[in-house]
């Protein structure tokens, strides 16, 4: 059957998502909007909009959405003898078709999501892991039926929500389709945490980790070096060791802090009232948080804020998103901090206040 003559393809996608989960390789569909938090003072996200859970049967109208402009794509494929696979031609095609396309933002990301196979999708927005329980694993299932041919799905977490559910409706989820976490840690200092409004202590950072991996997701912890500023460098630095140490989750990843214009950390910044690190200070900071880890995680630094160099003005580590394995590659992080310290590492213009 010839696709319909304009058709209308109606579903949310968000503009959030970690870097390895990227809109060029994942599906991004929103099972919430916005953050129910939102409070941090480092973060600029969401601070203008209102959180929202969205009806199941609005969230599964979105999936049976993407799934028409797939059925769409490959029929147009097959009419031009291509055998169904995605290609540019496809969606010119389909675009001429349907003019409206050419406004619809989430057109490139399907788009592209195809071309690498459809193999990941990720859950937008900020904590979609709050919704209830039931609704979450009828949606999940919905998309797995859907798109067979995803092996991944991920999502953000908040670790006082994940600490919240029963250890069974987190094995339901698991079960339903969602296979990774990713969970904003910034800081195992309480007073850090404290002062920056993340609404969680350590402690509940730990009870929420290990739930997670104790219920079979794949785990991934994010911490914000330099968060702590000049007063609290060393504790941010042994506490969030401690913290992931208890946790021992899948991944490990570093996203340095930087005041963020409009943010009260920002404002604190240029008040004098936050003494920001510099570059020198944090690959202090970070050596000493490495040194205290004991764990079995990747450890990754694969956001561009991890801009520091060597003495040849090279990268210090790898983007990649699986990073080093710990605690073999231990020695090597060490190495490789020991030599920016000893280099002559300035903040990039773009990471400037």
């Amino acid at each position: 059957m010839a696709p319909a003559q304009q058709a209308t393809y109606d579903f949310e996608t968000g503009i959030y998502r970690p870097p390895s989960e990227g809109g060029s390789y994942s599906l991004l569909l929103r099972f919430t909007r916005n953050c129910p938090w939102n409070r941090c003072d480092f973060c600029a996200m969401y601070k203008t909009e209102k959180f929202e859970l969205r009806p199941p049967e609005e969230i599964m109208a979105d999936i049976d959405a993407v799934a028409a402009l797939v059925r769409d794509l490959q029929e147009i494929s097959r009419q031009r003898g291509q055998g169904g696979q995605v290609t540019r031609e496809a969606a010119i095609e389909l675009i001429n078709r349907n003019p409206d396309l050419n406004q619809h933002h989430g057109f490139a990301m399907v788009f592209h999501w195809l071309l690498s196979g459809g193999k990941t999708a990720f859950i937008q927005d900020a904590n979609s892991l709050i919704m209830p329980t039931d609704r979450m694993v009828t949606v999940l299932r919905h998309l797995r039926t859907t798109f067979p041919s995803i092996n991944r799905v991920t999502t953000y977490a908040r670790s006082k929500t994940i600490a919240g559910k029963k250890h069974e409706e987190l094995t339901a989820i698991r079960e339903a389709g969602l296979d990774r976490l990713h969970v904003g840690l910034e800081s195992g200092d309480d007073t850090v945490l404290k002062r920056v409004k993340k609404g969680v202590t350590a402690d509940g950072h730990i009870k929420g980790g290990r739930k997670a991996m104790a219920a079979g997701f794949q785990l991934s912890e994010y911490w914000m070096p330099g968060l702590g500023g000049r007063d609290r460098w060393e504790a941010h630095a042994q506490e969030t060791a401690r913290v992931l140490n208890a946790i021992n989750p899948h991944y490990i990843r570093s996203r340095p802090f930087r005041p963020l214009p409009g943010t009260p950390m920002a404002e604190a910044a240029q008040q004098g009232d936050f003494q920001i690190l510099s570059p020198h200070e944090e690959l202090m900071e970070l050596q000493r948080m490495v040194e205290a880890l004991e764990i079995t995680s990747r450890v990754c630094f694969d956001h561009a804020g991890n801009y520091w160099t060597d003495r040849r003005g090279d990268l210090l580590f790898t983007h990649s998103y699986e990073g080093y394995q710990f605690p073999d590659e231990k020695p090597k992080v060490l190495a490789r901090i020991q030599e920016g310290l000893t280099a002559d590492n300035q903040t990039p213009r773009f990471l400037r206040l």
